[in-house]
């Protein structure tokens, strides 16, 4: 019967990649990125409780049922730079 093959066993040392050096730490988001953040998401609730209130009759009275949409704009955009912060 023919002999196995010795295979050679791993070493347990832990060899740091050279390019893991240059890897930077990001930083804390500014105080003014939250103020930010929660001002869309405010500015898209009064908007809608704006348009709601009003009857339809403010915030821009042209764009009919489309403040709805404007509204959810600025909430959704607040909710996307909330993913941001650090």
């Amino acid at each position: 019967m023919p002999k196995s093959r010795v295979r050679k066993k791993k070493t347990d040392v832990y060899v740091r990649p050279a390019d893991a050096t240059g890897i930077k730490k990001k930083q804390p988001s500014p105080t003014w990125f939250g103020v930010l953040v929660l001002g869309c998401m405010l500015i898209g609730v009064a908007w809608l409780v704006t348009y709601y209130v009003s009857g339809a009759a403010l915030p821009v009275k042209k764009l009919e049922a489309w403040n709805v949409v404007v509204g959810f704009l600025w909430i959704a955009t607040g909710f996307a730079l909330s993913t941001q912060w650090r």
